[in-house]
């Protein structure tokens, strides 16, 4: 079993590009008008004059997990719940993330669950813990890792389960071209991995 301050330290995630410097709007739009340019079209035609603001407007959305502590987002737990000591579970959250290797959109439902252990969150967080992570340039299994670790490292649970079903764009309407396709990942901690009955019933509850 993990000590409390290896939990903890679970919870942090490295910095993002601490020894870059981030471009500024206009280098940002000037880049988009190079693809632009790259892709084969005039950057200052009519249709896509402003095009550069509006794809920097919408990468800051995408992107907008970076700005995002998910420690803090679970920061404030409740301890009055009557000794509740069952699975709490989040089901079908939607989100939206880009492929680290393509850009390429992935969309998918993630399903979370824990035990707690004295002391619960706010449900409402547990889907912004997922927005904190998806709003990233992400691969599937380490967001699932990422969400499952961050809510075992700040609740401390008996036990956390993470599952995501999504679709991804880097193959389906690129490369392989196999629309339809859904990947699936979990990560159980705590009892969700040791307990047999438990892991069934969350795997259960987290069907489809």
């Amino acid at each position: 079993m993990s000590s409390p301050n290896s939990r903890q330290a679970a919870v942090k995630s490295p910095p993002v590009a601490a020894n870059l410097s981030k471009p500024n709007r206009h280098e940002a739009e000037a880049a988009v008008r190079t693809l632009i340019r790259w892709a084969g079209d005039d950057p200052v035609r009519p249709g896509l004059l402003e095009t550069p603001a509006r794809v920097t407007r919408a990468f800051e959305e995408y992107f907008s997990g970076y700005a995002l502590d998910p420690e803090a987002l679970l920061r404030k737990t409740f301890d009055e719940i009557e000794n509740y000591d069952e699975m709490v579970i989040l089901r079908a959250i939607s989100f939206e993330s880009h492929c680290e290797h393509h850009l390429a959109p992935i969309i998918g439902r993630a399903w979370v669950g824990y035990i707690p252990d004295g002391r619960v969150v706010g449900i409402s967080k547990l889907a912004r813990v997922v927005d904190a992570f998806s709003k990233r340039l992400q691969i599937q299994e380490k967001m699932t890792a990422q969400i499952a670790n961050a809510i075992d490292g700040a609740l401390q649970p008996k036990g956390v389960g993470v599952v995501i079903r999504a679709t991804h764009e880097c193959m389906t309407t690129r490369g392989v071209h196999k629309p339809g396709t859904e990947l699936v990942t979990s990560r159980l901690l705590g009892r969700f991995r040791d307990d047999p009955q438990t892991r069934q019933e969350f795997l259960r509850l987290a069907a489809p």
